[in-house]
């Protein structure tokens, strides 16, 4: 299989909810090593020359890969050499996966354990890679855009067959997983790796001070035979560690791993502003000693460094995060539930956001076919929303309907483009003439463009004139 290379020279050429093995999965709670660097990456440009003092230019490796297996990534270099170590000279692609717990790891799990409500994965990274995310970096467009790829996507895995995606590193580790990301996303390269041992995850939080997000409802959960405890009450509120993975493992969702993955970049977003602090500075330490101990990656220190660095000169509204689109499997249509990918938007996605492909054209969307969900976060009875929709429908878009409520009281609307069709959310924005666009998938699943009503709204001192597009 050959595999796009990403160095700067290259080419540029509604979903029904079943969940029923969703409930199973447990992929939200490994995510947070990228959580952790992503705070780092916000406060770590003025610290970097003092961080590399202490540091040698060895990658972070804890497995072996073959020659085959390593010919896998891109060995060209993405950082600078002499004082330029810490700048990133390319854009880069990052296959970060979380692993997910093995039966025997927990059977003699060691001391540290003993204060934690649950069993966490020991040192090991053999299992399911039940948190996937590909991530560019790219200095050339000053973007920074995060894909997320569900753990239950149908596709087909080299030598294997048809399987869900997250168990192929069981199958042939870091190297068989990014081919078959890179199978699935039209051949996308993909230059380093980064797989994540659970172990680490709530000491990452706890060394970034927690993280204040808003728990979007009550979460109350009890597993024995996981060790598994969560009691969270819903509103905004300070979480350590241990109380942000109970809210990424909660598992009675309707979205099933979907609501995992929104909840996981609700969480980003709140680490991201947090950490834009200085205070955080002083807990860079604590973070790099936690990291070096719990990943297993083909990223040299020098390399690590300059991925922070970069993050830390990106401006927050240039950090995207998308999901792979698709949709649940209907209840009888195949053995086992799956997130079966739409491999059209798939291909539109990779060729805006990763340059995979033929050139694309930017085109404009009819609004027509736009499909806006309006979720409510004012608490305003249903019935203040039909001034909006008529002028929605006045202007062109045609395919306007209400959705549940936003639970987090916004005060700045959010316009959300869940498809990733920035242009269309920003069409909408200006239209509005208030809110604020965000390309993310925290949105309704069925819309492509969620609008999120905040205080904003209440404020216009009359009823809302959406001008058409023309």
């Amino acid at each position: 299989m050959t595999i796009q290379r990403t160095s700067a020279q290259e080419d540029h050429t509604n979903p029904s909810t079943n969940n029923n093995n969703s409930k199973n999965s447990k992929s939200g709670r490994w995510l947070w090593f990228w959580v952790g660097m992503s705070g780092i990456a916000m406060v770590s440009a003025t610290a970097g020359a003092l961080l590399a003092v202490s540091l040698t230019s060895t990658p972070l490796m804890q497995a072996e890969l073959s020659p085959q297996e390593a010919a896998v990534f891109d060995s060209d270099r993405i950082s600078g050499q002499g004082l330029r170590f810490s700048q990133l000279t390319r854009p880069v692609n990052i296959l970060v996966m979380g692993m997910s717990v093995l039966p025997p790891d927990t059977q003699n799990a060691p001391a540290e354990t003993k204060n934690l409500r649950y069993l966490p994965q020991v040192n090991s990274f053999d299992g399911l890679a039940d948190v996937m995310l590909l991530i560019k970096f790219d200095p050339e467009k000053k973007k920074l855009v995060m894909l997320s790829v569900p753990r239950d996507t149908r596709t087909e895995i080299e030598g294997y067959g048809i399987k869900k995606i997250n168990s192929a590193n069981t199958h042939g580790g870091p190297a068989l997983t990014a081919k078959t990301v890179s199978n699935l996303l039209d051949g996308v390269g993909i230059d380093r790796y980064m797989r994540i041992n659970v172990l680490g995850v709530g000491k990452l939080i706890d060394a970034l001070g927690g993280v204040t997000v808003y728990v979007p409802k009550d979460m109350k959960y009890q597993d024995d035979s996981q060790h598994l405890y969560i009691n969270l009450k819903a509103g905004k509120q300070h979480l350590n560690g241990d109380q942000v993975l109970q809210m990424l493992r909660y598992r009675h969702d309707e979205n099933g791993d979907i609501g995992r993955i929104q909840r996981q970049q609700i969480v980003m977003r709140a680490l991201m502003d947090q950490s834009l602090n200085p205070a955080t500075l002083a807990q860079l330490p604590k973070v790099l000693d936690v990291v070096k101990d719990h990943i297993d990656t083909n990223l040299t220190v020098e390399e690590l460094l300059a991925l922070v660095g970069y993050g830390a000169r990106t401006n927050r509204s240039n950090m995207q995060m998308l999901m792979v689109p698709g949709r649940f499997s209907d209840k009888n249509e195949y053995e086992a539930s799956y997130w079966l990918p739409n491999r059209d938007r798939i291909a539109a996605m990779m060729a805006e956001n990763f340059d995979v492909g033929a050139p694309h054209e930017q085109q404009s969307t009819d609004p027509g076919s736009l499909r806006i969900a309006i979720q409510d976060s004012t608490g305003g009875d249903r019935s203040n929303l039909r001034p909006l929709i008529r002028s929605l429908e006045k202007a062109g878009y045609r395919n306007v309907y209400v959705s549940k409520p936003w639970s987090e009281p916004l005060e700045v609307t959010h316009i959300v483009a869940q498809q990733g069709d920035g242009n269309s959310a920003e069409s909408i924005r200006n239209s509005l003439g208030f809110g604020e666009v965000r390309v993310e998938s925290t949105g309704n699943l069925g819309s492509d463009v969620t609008i999120q009503l905040g205080k904003d709204w209440l404020q216009q001192t009359a009823p809302v004139e959406v001008y058409p597009q023309r």
